[in-house]
Formats: C-alpha cells, sequence, structure tokens
C-alpha cells in the first residue's frame, strides 16, 4: 500500500515466542515450499514458511491456511491481532502470512509488488533474526529494522533487501487490508 512514507514504524513487539519457535524448526522445514522462489525471480535467494497465501482473484480473494500455518500459526496469530488491533482498523482480512529468510550473503533485488491486492493491504515486517549486514532500501532511501519491532513498508516503491551478514535474516511478513478496501 502506497501510504505516502518509506517505511512506518509500528514499535516493539513481545516476539519472543515466535522467535523461539522459528529458530528452533529443522532445517528441512525451511525448503519444504517453494512457490514464492519458483514462482518470483526476486525470492530465489530465500525460503519460507508460508503460513496464509491468497489466490490473485481480487477482490475476491481465496485465502487458505497452507503448511507453516501447523508449524507457527499458534504463535503468529496473537502477533497479527495485536499489531492489528493497535494500529489498523479491525474487521479486515489477512492475505498473507510467512516468516521469510534471507540467506546470508544474499538480496532481494529492487522491486514493486504489482498484484492488486498490494495496492490495498498493509504489508508488515516483524524482524526476528538479523544481523548488522541486512539493510533495505525503499524508495531510494535506506533502513535497518530492529528484531522485536514491526514496521510496514511502502510495497508500491521500489523496495530491496541486502544480507552482508554471516547468517540468515528472519522476517515475519503479512499484508492486511481492512474492511471496505
Amino acid at each position: 500500500m502506497d501510504f505516502g512514507a518509506s517505511l512506518r514504524d509500528l514499535g516493539q513487539i513481545d516476539a519472543n515466542r515466535l522467535i523461539e519457535a522459528t529458530t528452533a524448526l529443522e532445517e528441512s522445514t525451511w525448503f519444504e515450499q517453494d512457490h514464492r522462489q519458483s514462482a518470483y525471480d526476486v525470492h530465489k535467494d530465500t525460503s519460507s514458511i508460508v503460513l496464509l497465501f491468497c489466490d490473485d482473484a481480487w477482490p475476491d480473494v481465496t485465502v487458505k491456511k497452507d503448511l507453516g500455518w501447523s508449524t507457527l500459526g499458534e504463535v503468529a496469530e496473537p502477533l497479527m491481532n495485536e499489531i492489528i488491533g493497535t494500529h489498523y482498523e479491525p474487521g479486515g482480512q489477512i492475505l498473507r502470512a510467512m516468516a521469510a529468510r534471507l540467506h546470508a550473503g544474499c538480496n532481494i533485488s529492487p522491486h514493486v509488488d504489482h498484484l492488486q491486492s498490494f495496492h490495498a493491504g498493509h504489508r508488515i515486517h516483524l524482524p526476528l533474526v538479523s544481523n548488522a549486514g541486512v539493510r533495505y532500501v525503499i524508495g531510494g532511501q535506506p533502513f535497518t529494522m530492529e528484531v522485536g519491532r514491526a514496521y510496514e513498508i511502502n510495497n508500491q516503491k521500489p523496495h530491496s533487501v541486502m544480507n552482508a551478514g554471516q547468517e540468515a535474516r528472519v522476517n515475519f511478513i503479512f499484508d492486511y487490508v481492512p474492511p471496505n478496501s
């Protein structure tokens, strides 16, 4: 959603349970789903645990629980509800939710999210694991994101991520569309 600015800091979130659950996952869990990596070249250096995903039939999308729901849904759902309840009009719909890992030494090239749902939805990032080598660029401006703070990014501006560190970066990402959008 284009909300004018490049990034909006939504504040500190107690994400400890989600961080613990995510970091305790077996390595193979990160490779059970490869739809995003196959469908979108910019995500080729990532791996994801997808909890919710929608089809592209905007505005009448169908949202389905994916494999990751049974793995992380119980700890992720309260965080999503907390963020929505604090910062957005309730009663909307979460279209997508995932833990996204950007591998060490890799990047996500500059891109704009073009699907219609991205124009109406708020894209929320909650960093779970990061390092000093992770840099975001949104709308030409560099940013860092702190673990345990939630952010909304303007996905209608070109955005990219570089991980020059020695460990993976993991963000929990979800898209929320308010009612009547």
